[in-house]
């Protein structure tokens, strides 16, 4: 039933065939017996079979209806598949696997790859490590450094978040149909209890979206509203920088400054305008 299955533009389908990429893909997973796994957008089931033969037990986030019959019955002889129909955009990965430790995996369908990733990002303490195939630019930018021309919101938060590395890149060839961008293998492991905070993390992206909003000004000018002037020399930041020259650390620098700044002793309506 799945190999008739037509890809759907609007769901952003590539179906992964190559065994050769398959096979490299759950050599860099390395799932073990009774892993916590949770793969998105599951697709025919290229990855879902090899896990659950590994695993014995996948949860798959799966949105298209029409694929998910085929699912069942290409899986039933490997493993027992739990399937959630709707949009890994809003599901909750909390319900799965009683929310801990969770193992996610999936060939992410480009054009939610980033809104999902943040999202998944605000959940990281339920989750062990993340394995995804994304669009190779997508992948750029995680791992960007300071300075250079990828490097931006996504990196700062990802990189917050988790540790991130490139494991390999994949042909367009590798999918039906064939994309017309080149994709890369990336793994992201959340740090580890204790260097990252909730609260820090919601005053960090505040500071980092509205800093990367405008990226071609000043941090003076696109930080106004949030930080007080002060927090710049305190940091040891220039003022006259664009947010492309900040690390990840003058970023919770200036984080800091802004819990500070939202105190009652130091509140401002200019800085809650926009009533964050």
């Amino acid at each position: 039933m799945t190999s008739t299955h037509r890809p759907r533009k609007r769901f952003g389908q590539n179906f992964l065939h190559d065994r050769g990429t398959i096979g490299r893909v759950i050599g860099a997973i390395a799932p073990m017996p009774d892993d916590p796994l949770v793969e998105i957008g599951p697709g025919r089931g290229a990855l879902t079979v090899p896990l659950l033969q590994a695993c014995g037990r996948v949860e798959a986030i799966e949105m298209d209806r029409d694929l998910l019959d085929g699912l069942r019955e290409v899986c039933a002889p490997h493993g027992d598949i739990v399937l959630h129909q709707g949009d890994a955009l809003t599901f909750d990965v909390a319900q799965c696997h009683q929310g801990a430790g969770l193992r996610l995996v999936g060939n992410l369908p480009y054009n939610i790859s980033t809104p999902l990733i943040f999202r998944l990002l605000e959940q990281a303490e339920l989750i062990r490590d993340m394995h995804f195939m994304l669009q190779r630019e997508v992948v750029d930018r995680m791992i960007a450094p300071p300075g250079s021309r990828t490097y931006g919101r996504l990196s700062v938060m990802t990189q917050y978040h988790c540790q991130v590395k490139r494991l390999f890149t994949v042909a367009p060839g590798a999918f039906h149909p064939v994309p017309a961008v080149e994709s890369a293998i990336v793994r992201l492991t959340p740090h580890a209890p204790g260097l990252t905070s909730p609260e820090e993390a919601v005053q960090l992206a505040r500071v980092v979206t509205e800093a990367f909003g405008q990226r071609r000004k000043t941090l003076r000018k696109t930080l106004r509203e949030l930080v007080p002037p002060s927090a710049f020399p305190a940091c040891g930041i220039d003022p006259g920088a664009r947010p492309e020259q900040l690390s990840l650390a003058a970023f919770r620098c200036l984080a800091a400054a802004l819990r500070d700044a939202d105190s009652p002793e130091h509140y401002t309506g200019a800085w809650n305008r926009d009533g964050r």
